[in-house]
């Protein structure tokens, strides 16, 4: 199985990885989802956009799960 990140924003010396999820609903979509940061090797930021939450939150992780409205109309995420 493929592990890739959606999109990665760079910008100068900061960069940020994004992937995006319609919902979380099973331990195995949530694996799916999380494995790509893993592999990254480093400590930037790492957002998982989804449609079936309404408020934000970091899991145990640091990888900040947020709802796709929110997403889109807060500057300061990225």
């Amino acid at each position: 199985m493929a592990r890739e990140i959606d999109f990665i924003a760079n910008a100068g010396g900061k960069k940020i990885y994004i992937q995006s999820a319609y919902a979380l609903n099973t331990e195995e979509k949530v694996i799916t989802e999380n494995k790509p940061f893993a592999l990254t090797g480093d400590s930037f930021p790492k957002v998982i956009v989804r449609h079936d939450i309404h408020k934000r939150w970091y899991d145990e992780s640091g990888v900040l799960n947020i709802g796709i409205i929110d997403f889109l109309l807060d500057d300061a995420v990225i």
